[in-house]
């Protein structure tokens, strides 16, 4: 089991973060303190490639394989970009347009892949709802069967790109009997009637991502938007939540990266007691304590990334397992981060502060820390 990056992916990386800072790091900044979503930055990922980088060619993508992917997550995360922009992305990419992908007739990929993968259309997932986070089965969204068509009704939450995707993948209940086979997966345009937006949350972090209520009141869309079969939607999810709970976690790992250089030339620079704070024991250990996070969390990425180039269909386990780990763990790195700078760590002016917010979504995000240590418990 070999993790090293091939000649082609290291340079790959170094051309992304160049393109990254020069290009989108400058922004950031300014869109999360505003709570804006970056428009331009966001066709800007899919200009170089990033939105659509593994999909087929003939669908505008590189045909890339999984390791690809997380390098390039984890090389925007080292930039330094923001972790509103990233998670927007993934939910786009690997949420939506993925989801499509796997599952979607030739004719709904044709029809949909290309523009998300150029970033000219934005995706969301809607899984969760108000009364339904980690306990999927019990969405009470509903999809019943009228001729020709399906009509929708209720609502999801928390829903990452919601306010502005152009196309949702939608989990509906076909079958109010059944728990997790009743449910399907619908393809639901903007524009749609009886589909509506909320407005957009005011959230601690990832401030540039959009997050709202996705609300569905009498949505009649056509049968051919089901993804796949009747009561497929379940496993369709949790395919997509192993992209979520690993893939979508390499823009942490690179953005703690990122920290740490922070971090590393603060404390050169910053003198106490005629010396640089560098040269402190605690300030020692504190660089260390981050740095070991960082080699075991992209260790563990990485992992996931070789098992599915390996072809193994399944990798619940080791997702779960990258997914507390990061989530949990990142939260000490990054408060070391702030507490290293002192006072001016607490200042939006110094990005670590930023990262701090970013971080504490990671444990909630794609599965709580306790649902995810049900699941690890499960499968052990």
């Amino acid at each position: 089991m070999d993790f090293a990056l091939t000649d082609e992916q290291k340079m790959f990386k170094e051309q992304v973060i160049r393109f990254a800072t020069k290009e989108i790091k400058p922004r950031c900044q300014e869109h999360d303190l505003k709570g804006e979503f970056d428009f331009e930055s966001f066709r800007k990922l899919g200009e170089f490639g990033i939105l659509g980088l593994h999909f087929p060619e003939h669908l505008g993508g590189s045909d890339a394989d999984v390791m690809t992917c997380v390098v390039a997550g984890e090389a925007l995360g080292e930039a330094g970009l923001d972790g509103g922009l990233t998670l927007a992305y993934g939910a786009h990419t690997f949420l939506c347009a993925d989801t499509i992908f796997a599952h979607g007739t030739q004719a709904q990929q044709e029809k949909y892949i290309p523009d998300l993968a150029s970033g000219e259309k934005i995706g969301c997932m809607g899984l969760t709802e108000p009364g339904a986070g980690s306990d999927v089965a019990s969405i009470s969204t509903r999809a019943e069967k009228r001729g020709d068509r399906y009509v929708l009704n209720g609502s999801k939450m928390f829903i990452t790109n919601g306010p502005i995707a152009d196309v949702a993948v939608v989990y509906a209940k076909t079958d109010r009997d059944q728990k997790h086979a009743g449910i399907s997966a619908f393809i639901v345009e903007k524009g749609t009637p009886g589909f509506s937006a909320g407005k957009p949350l005011n959230k601690m972090g990832v401030r540039s991502s959009h997050t709202s209520e996705l609300i569905f009141e009498d949505c009649e869309i056509p049968a051919e938007n089901l993804l796949g079969q009747e009561g497929a939607g379940f496993l369709m999810a949790m395919r997509t939540v192993e992209w979520d709970r690993s893939t979508l976690m390499a823009p942490f790992v690179g953005g703690m990266t990122y920290v740490l250089r922070r971090c590393v030339r603060y404390a050169l620079e910053r003198h106490q007691f005629g010396r640089p704070i560098a040269e402190f024991q605690a300030i020692k250990h504190k660089l260390a304590e981050i740095k070991i996070f960082i080699e075991a969390a992209r260790s563990l990425v990485y992992r996931i990334a070789w098992c599915k180039d390996q072809g193994r269909p399944l990798n619940h386990l080791e997702a779960a397992v990258a997914k507390l780990f990061i989530g949990d763990w990142s939260l000490g790195p990054a408060n070391d981060a702030v507490t290293l700078h002192g006072g001016y760590g607490y200042c939006h002016e110094y990005e670590v502060e930023r990262n701090f917010r970013d971080s504490r979504l990671a444990p909630i995000g794609g599965g709580t820390s306790e649902i995810t240590k049900k699941i690890i418990s499960k499968l052990i």
